[in-house]
């Protein structure tokens, strides 16, 4: 997850950003639209470390990257240039940050290879970079980003200086490739169709100033208003507290927004899954987890908040050693759970406190 808090910059005169925020979930592709001269460039060399802010943190996979160097951050980075070593082959610029690295030269032409294929390049190893199309170029560049496995990737308007044709078919593979990759990714775009199609979520500049989404940690009571409001409007329940809410291993988390409002709900309860065999037990014993209470303001439905929340929960449960996570989910919200890998299991029926159809879902980790 990479979490951006409260950033400003302001070059010695009005803020370029003015206390700027923005979570992306792990694995989430955010698209950040905005004028020219709004920050959007200034924000992602904020996080890549090429610009230092006057005050705000920048959180990658919980570590405080902000004072750090450019090169320890592990955030890859793609400009709208490509900025590529006319030097060097396409397999040597690929190479070039697993060489930072230390990465042995059998391992580094394996993962050359690798990331060569994921942009649809194979066999280009040998080419020269002046000889490719612009097309091209760009693979090049997305893949030498990718090649280090970071836990971030930028990109600058990657898709700038094309023609439409070949720009429409890049921006569908770049969005292929992304989600291949599986790696947390932040785009820069003046093109809203370019952001439709590469993803996951679209947040426009004037939010990333305005109100910002922070997970906190909840007691069970402070849950409950939301629930009752998003999980119990119009069914025939309102009992909105749930078996094992006060049980140690049970987590809540939430998301406030700037001015502390909560905005978004969840539990995660060391649960087996039912009718299955139970995993190895992991740390702490939290081997099988249950997601419940998922509950995001109509207010801030469709920016992001459920699938901010839902990475944070998921991170807390890898790290806890958990091995299944899952959730008697609504059928209403399945196709948001099947977006963040969950599958489902068995088949459908009607919970009997709201009358509501559900599936059982699950999410399983190595």
């Amino acid at each position: 997850m990479l979490d951006v808090r409260d950033i400003t910059v302001d070059f010695g005169g009005p803020p370029v950003l003015d206390r700027a925020g923005l979570t992306v979930g792990g694995g989430e592709v955010v698209a950040l639209l905005g004028a020219s001269g709004s920050g959007k460039s200034t924000l992602l060399r904020v996080i890549a470390g090429l610009v230092q802010p006057a005050s705000g943190t920048v959180v990658l996979d919980g570590r405080d990257i902000t004072s750090l160097p450019t090169h320890r951050r592990a955030i890859g980075m793609v400009f709208q240039d490509e900025q590529l070593f006319p030097h060097r082959d396409v397999a040597a610029n690929v190479s070039f940050g697993l060489r930072m690295q230390g990465v042995p030269a059998a391992a580094r032409d394996r993962r050359v290879a690798e990331m060569l294929a994921l942009v649809g390049l194979d066999g280009f190893g040998a080419r020269r970079v002046t000889d490719l199309s612009g097309g091209e170029a760009k693979r090049v560049a997305l893949a030498r980003s990718l090649a280090p496995a970071p836990g971030a990737i930028l990109l600058d308007e990657p898709l700038t200086g094309l023609d439409r044709e070949l720009h429409d078919r890049l921006a569908a593979e770049l969005a292929v490739i992304l989600r291949a990759a599986a790696t947390t990714a932040l785009i820069v775009t003046h093109d809203r169709d370019e952001a439709a199609v590469v993803a996951d979520r679209v947040v426009m500049m004037d939010d990333v100033n305005g109100p910002d989404l922070h997970v906190v940690e909840l007691r069970p009571d402070d849950t409950h208003d939301l629930r009752r409001r998003v999980l119990r409007d119009g069914t025939a329940s309102d009992d909105v507290v749930f078996p094992g809410d006060d049980d140690p291993t049970t987590v809540h988390l939430g998301l406030v927004d700037r001015d502390g409002t909560l905005v978004a709900v969840s539990s995660w309860a060391a649960r087996p899954f039912p009718d299955g065999p139970t995993g190895p037990t992991g740390r702490a014993g939290l081997a099988e987890v249950q997601l419940r209470g998922m509950a995001v303001d109509p207010a801030v439905q469709g920016r992001g908040a459920g699938t901010v929340l839902l990475a944070a929960g998921l991170e807390r449960a890898v790290a806890a050693g958990t091995d299944v996570v899952w959730a008697n989910a609504r059928d209403t919200a399945l196709a948001f759970y099947a977006r963040h890998g969950f599958s489902v299991v068995g088949d459908g029926f009607v919970d009997a406190a709201t009358g509501l159809a559900h599936h059982r879902i699950r999410r399983t980790f190595d």
